[in-house]
């Protein structure tokens, strides 16, 4: 397998709903995609949330036959590896750094007993900076809960610098 495969199969940010939180399908692949996976269809327009559920320990399940969305995105660290721009080992090295924040963050708010509605990760973050700003504008924050906004913000910075994505 080439290098670049390899980053994106150990990587996984953005199937396992780190990096996005859905995935838009084209109406071509709605009909084989419906034999693969479960769909959210209206208008007949379809997409999927994440984490994806092809998506496990091995990587992506169906990453021959993946969709389109899927097989065209490439994150930032995957376009500097590219670009010759990080090693193979720097572009891993980067993906274990999120993936220890990303604990980290879950940590917390499993340790705060916050409730967040969202499967994925991605959108948890939006919940949790909403209910953040809500609970910051109400009373003075708790010292985990202002660590827990310091790790939220050194999350979306690495993810915007080096992923090319924010939430």
């Amino acid at each position: 397998m080439s290098e670049p495969i390899n980053i994106c199969l150990s990587c996984g940010l953005c199937c396992d709903g780190t990096l996005i939180g859905f995935v838009q399908l084209d109406n071509e692949e709605l009909s084989p995609l419906r034999q693969l996976m479960d769909i959210q269809e209206t208008d007949g327009n379809g997409m999927f949330f994440l984490p994806c559920n092809k998506f496990g320990c091995n990587g992506c399940n169906i990453y021959s036959q993946r969709p389109n969305a899927c097989s065209n995105f490439e994150c930032g660290v995957l376009k500097s590896f590219e670009k010759k721009e990080l090693s193979f080992d720097k572009a891993t090295e980067v993906i274990d750094i999120v993936k220890q924040k990303k604990i980290a963050i879950e940590k917390h708010v499993a340790t705060l007993q916050i409730e967040l509605q969202s499967k994925s990760f991605h959108f948890k973050m939006l919940e949790l900076k909403k209910l953040l700003r809500k609970d910051k504008s109400q009373l003075s924050l708790s010292q985990l809960q202002q660590e827990l906004i310091v790790e939220l913000k050194e999350l979306e910075k690495l993810l915007s610098k080096s992923f090319g994505v924010s939430f």
